[in-house]
């Protein structure tokens, strides 16, 4: 290994390492992502209960990271700026994830310990603490899992180490959507969704230590007045990009609008696909009110459908990975604005269809299709706004661009839940179920008018 700027440059060997930390991350994600909805749902979640808890992604995502990432700069330890925060926020995590399906059990032993008669949705209060934990603590390790690269790194291999996450994400997100899956397909063994969570505590937390034990940190010292009369002048410069921001082209608003409404979209289908899965696909009525006799009917048939949704999960990220270097070689060809409109007309087709169809091999199909869309989501919106950045500005500007991320997760959370909570309908022993189907036509239209707007975009050479 060669220096450059006193860092030594990073083997196959070492990438892997520090990316096996956000292997972890992620699949810890992936769990929470696809089980929360059955575990809320079983605590009395209503559909708009169960957005409302969903805010925590968007608004820990909007507070957390940026607080978090200047503390970060700041921090002066033996053990580094940025290890504390990865490791801190794995080991928080686990207990959360291992607490979360385990609500109602939590919530009987501090009956038992206190005596007192808790309110019936106490269980539901439990798991939705955990799960703003779960998200805040994702948020802690990942804002300075990111800055953890230029301080290890030298800056020709950035570009590389952000691919390996990459690969860290969609390997995570496989392996955890498909872990269980495969079990009971393989094994016709199934695991409990408390299990499952187990699983993404441990991923999370050896996958962290590991990489917080092999990526080693420059020692941080106390600042000197040079250090600190730089950070005044770069703080300048954040408080002047953000003033400045959209007066970089007329085409940066238009690329903002289109990752609003992209993000709508993608959302609705992130949030709710496994609450479709179980209940659209496999006919499960509501369980936020039934008895326990009636819930156990069921019990077969939730499962069922929530090990449809890892699997489509699977399939969806999957494409995802395969499809993400295609995408980066032919967008460098034919320009990133045409290659991203194709990509999210393949997703509004993806959409419409599972809003259609109850078919098992066509919604998976069709998740796949959606796996080219995302795809396409995570890469090129940022490679268009890339094109209007002032160098040295970068990092700010991506901070406000992540507003437009962050803020539609708000209002998929709020107003969509609260449209799907008052389209119910009756089903069977006098039992109502959702049209929960009917995300997927929001998230179409959505995605519908991202295109629209992409469409107008005039693209920088």
């Amino acid at each position: 290994m060669e220096e450059n700027n006193n860092l030594k440059k990073f083997s196959t060997a070492q990438f892997l390492n520090f990316c096996l930390g956000f292997f972890g991350l992620q699949f810890a994600w992936q769990m929470r992502i696809i089980l929360s909805g059955p575990v809320t749902e079983s605590l009395g979640a209503s559909p708009f209960l169960y957005g409302l808890i969903w805010l925590a992604g968007p608004f820990t995502g909007m507070v957390v990271q940026p607080i978090v990432g200047a503390l970060s700069d700041k921090t002066i330890s033996p053990f580094g700026r940025r290890r504390p925060y990865l490791l801190g926020g794995a080991l928080i995590a686990a207990l959360a994830l291992w607490i979360f399906p385990n609500s109602a059990s939590v919530a009987n032993l501090l009956h038992n310990l206190t005596g007192i008669n808790l309110p019936p949705l106490t269980a539901l209060l439990i798991a939705a603490i955990m799960i703003w934990i779960i998200d805040a603590c994702v948020n802690i390790a990942q804002g300075p899992y990111r800055a953890l690269i230029p301080d290890v790194m030298p800056a020709e291999q950035h570009s590389l180490a952000n691919s390996y996450i990459s690969l860290a994400i969609g390997l995570g997100s496989v392996v955890a959507a498909g872990t269980a899956p495969f079990l009971k397909w393989a094994f016709d063994y199934q695991m409990s969704i408390a299990s499952q969570f187990i699983m993404a505590a441990l991923a999370f937390t050896l996958g962290m230590i590991w990489t917080c034990l092999t990526i080693k940190e420059k020692s941080t010292v106390k600042d000197t007045a040079e250090t600190t009369a730089q950070k005044k002048e770069e703080e300048g410069t954040f408080w002047q990009s953000l003033k400045e921001f959209f007066e970089l082209s007329p085409e940066v608003s238009k690329i903002c609008l289109m990752q609003f409404f992209t993000w709508i979209g993608t959302m609705c289908m992130m949030i709710f696909f496994t609450q479709y899965s179980v209940h659209t696909v496999f006919g499960v009525p509501d369980m936020t009110t039934v008895d326990g006799i009636t819930a156990k009917l069921y019990e077969n048939a939730t499962l069922t459908g929530t090990n449809f949704s890892s699997v489509c999960f699977a399939i969806f990220n999957l494409v995802c990975f395969l499809v993400a270097i295609p995408i980066g070689i032919i967008s460098a060809k034919y320009g990133n604005k045409k290659v991203h409109i194709i990509s999210m007309i393949s997703m509004i087709f993806a959409y419409l269809g599972m809003a259609v169809s109850k078919n098992l091999y066509f919604v998976a199909a069709m998740m796949g299709l959606a796996g080219i869309g995302w795809a396409s989501i995570c890469a090129l919106p940022f490679a268009m706004l890339s094109r209007y950045i002032k160098k040295g500005t970068e990092g700010s500007v991506m901070g406000i661009f992540n507003i437009f991320i962050a803020g539609p997760q708000v209002f998929v959370c709020t107003l969509v839940a609260w449209i799907i909570s008052k389209c119910e309908f009756s089903v069977e022993n006098n039992l109502v179920n959702y049209h929960w189907e009917y995300t997927f036509y929001i998230g179409a239209l959505s995605l519908l008018l991202a295109t629209i707007v992409a469409y107008t975009v005039k693209e920088k050479e």
